[in-house]
C-alpha cells in the first residue's frame, strides 16, 4: 500500500486522537496534516509500520503543542477566549465523533503528559512501550502518568464524598431542568422551580439588555428556553459537593451552574463563568464519562 493510502485510512484514527489531547478540532488538523509532512519528507524505507509511525508522529506534535501552551503560561482553552467559528466547529466535530463532552471538560485538569498518557491508552489502547516513546520516558513511568491522570479525572482525593441519597435526589432535578430546557418545554420548568425562584448571572454571560436577578418562576422558565442553545451544550457534574452543570460548548468550559434545591424545587441557581479553580473542583456525576473507555484490568 503507498504512503498516501496508509495516510488516508488512518487519517480519522489520527485526527480523533489528536483532537482528545488537543481538545481542538483546527489545532487536531494542523497537527495531523504536520505528521503528513513530516511522512513525505522521510525515507519510505526508514518507516516499517506506517501506522504506527504517523501515530507516534502526531501524538509527539500534540505533546509539544501542549508544552508550549504550558512553557507561555496559557490556561487552557476556555469558551470565553475563543471565537465563535472554533466554538462551532468544535461543537460540530464533538457531535459527529459522539464524544463524551463531560471527558473533555475534565481533561483540562491534566499536565501535558498526563493528558498524552490517558488519552493514548485508556482511549486508543496503545501500549506503555509505545507511549513511553511519545514521552520520552520509561513505559513504567508513562504507566504511573496514566494512573495518575486516571485519579486526577475520577476527582480521587479532591473532595469528601457528598451524601449519596442527597445527590440523587438532587441530580433528578437538575437533570430534569436542563431537559425541559433543551427542550423549550416551558410548563416542565414552571413545574420544577419554587414560586420565588431567583436566578443570578453574571453579566459576561448575559445579552446586554439581560438582567443580571431576576425572581419568579414564570419569568424564569420564559428566559431559560431563550437560553436553550447554550444549555444543549451543558453536562451535568459534580461542582465540590454539590450536583451541578458545566456549559461546555465544544467541550470547552464556558459557565458553571449550581443550583439551591429546598423540598423537592429549584428555589436559587447561578449561572457563573467558569474559574481556573472551578476546574479542579469538577467531578464526574454517574457513569465517569474517562472510566467508560478504560481497558480491562489485565492490559494494565
Amino acid at each position: 500500500m503507498e504512503l498516501i493510502d496508509e495516510f488516508e485510512a488512518v487519517r480519522p484514527r489520527l485526527l480523533s486522537l489528536a483532537h482528545r489531547i488537543l481538545g481542538s478540532h483546527e489545532d487536531a488538523e494542523d497537527a495531523v496534516q504536520t505528521a503528513w509532512l513530516r511522512a513525505l519528507g522521510t525515507d519510505p524505507a526508514r518507516i516499517d509500520n506506517p501506522a504506527a509511525w504517523l501515530t507516534t508522529v502526531t501524538s509527539r506534535l500534540c505533546l509539544d503543542r501542549l508544552r508550549a501552551r504550558e512553557r507561555r503560561g496559557e490556561l487552557p482553552l476556555l469558551a470565553d477566549a475563543l471565537p465563535a467559528e472554533q466554538l462551532a466547529a468544535d461543537e460540530e466535530f464533538l457531535r459527529r465523533e459522539d464524544v463524551s463532552r463531560a471527558l473533555l471538560v475534565l481533561l483540562h485538569r491534566l499536565s501535558a503528559a498526563q493528558r498524552v498518557a490517558f488519552v493514548l491508552h485508556d482511549l486508543f489502547r496503545l501500549p506503555f512501550a509505545e507511549i513511553a516513546l511519545v514521552l520520552d520516558t520509561s513505559p513504567a513511568n508513562a504507566k504511573m502518568l496514566a494512573s495518575r491522570a486516571r485519579r486526577r479525572l475520577d476527582g480521587v482525593g479532591s473532595a469528601p464524598a457528598p451524601d449519596v441519597s442527597a445527590t440523587e435526589a438532587h441530580r433528578r432535578i437538575v437533570e430534569a431542568f436542563l431537559e425541559a430546557a433543551r427542550g423549550g418545554r416551558l410548563d416542565t420548568l414552571v413545574a420544577l422551580l419554587a414560586p420565588d425562584v431567583v436566578r443570578t448571572a453574571d453579566r459576561a454571560l448575559l445579552p446586554a439588555d439581560g438582567k443580571p436577578d431576576m425572581i419568579g418562576h414564570r419569568a424564569v422558565a420564559e428566559e431559560t428556553r431563550l437560553f436553550a442553545q447554550r444549555i444543549r451544550a451543558s453536562v451535568l457534574m459534580l461542582l465540590g459537593d454539590e450536583v451541578g452543570a458545566v456549559i461546555a460548548p465544544g467541550g470547552h468550559p464556558l459557565a458553571v451552574i449550581r443550583f439551591e434545591i429546598h423540598q423537592g424545587l429549584i428555589a436559587r441557581f447561578r449561572i457563573a463563568t467558569v474559574r481556573r479553580s472551578d476546574l479542579s473542583r469538577m467531578r464526574p456525576l454517574g457513569e465517569p464519562a474517562p472510566s467508560a473507555s478504560r481497558p480491562a484490568p489485565e492490559n494494565l
